[in-house]
């Protein structure tokens, strides 16, 4: 019972983190940035917000967004952030279906319980990497966005980031640590019952053998 809703808070925590990093990758309220105070950025235009996809300037009257589309040209940490980024939404994907596969209330055919701990503890895993492709990223592009212009504040989506992150490490640890080892023990059990009964009914047919043997030589 114990392990069933640690697998089943493992999932929960998991999926929630994965859906934070997609929100994460496919918005771009990642920092703002800005030289001055805010007031006068807003009056000079210079009030930047910026994401892995796109920059908006944003003013009291206006709020333009210019896409990077030069991909070869852009920095570093905004190419890696969109690699990993996308590859942390991508993987996520079969890990989820893993772990719903591998749920105590979902059952396919005749599954082991061996097998729904074994796809638990690879989606898992799945999610440890998703959380790791994931960390990288968030700490890294705020890093660079101020080390090119004044970081003033983060945005929503690195903060969705961030919690997708933890969520998504958190549930991966659990689901690798919710293997019950307990499946296999009636097949033991078992198997030292028919040792048990074969032991004994073998030693019996001698006897029984030698009693036939005595009563025909008596005839």
């Amino acid at each position: 019972m114990a392990n069933s809703c640690l697998q089943l808070c493992g999932f929960l925590l998991s999926s929630l983190g994965w859906l934070g990093v997609v929100i994460a990758t496919s918005t771009n309220d990642w920092v703002t940035m800005c030289k001055y105070g805010v007031t006068t950025c807003k009056k000079m235009d210079e009030l930047q917000s910026k994401g892995p996809w796109e920059e908006c300037v944003i003013s009291t009257a206006l709020y333009h967004c210019v896409a990077f589309t030069q991909i070869l040209e852009l920095p570093a940490y905004i190419q890696t952030t969109r690699a990993l980024m996308i590859l942390g939404s991508i993987m996520g994907l079969p890990a989820v279906i893993l772990l719903l596969m591998s749920m105590p209330c979902i059952s396919i055919g005749n599954d082991a319980q061996s097998a729904k701990n074994k796809r638990a503890i690879l989606g898992g895993v799945l999610m440890v990497v998703v959380a790791l492709c994931a960390l990288v990223p968030t700490i890294w592009f705020p890093i660079g966005a101020n080390q090119e212009l004044g970081l003033m504040s983060f945005g929503f989506s690195l903060y969705a980031g961030w919690v997708g992150t933890v969520f998504c490490l958190l549930g991966g640890v659990m689901l690798m640590c919710s293997s019950d080892s307990s499946a296999s023990s009636p097949r033991s059990y078992q198997d030292n019952n028919h040792y048990y009964y074969s032991k004994h009914g073998g030693g019996s047919l001698p006897a029984a053998s030698s009693n036939h043997h005595a009563k025909s030589a008596h005839v």
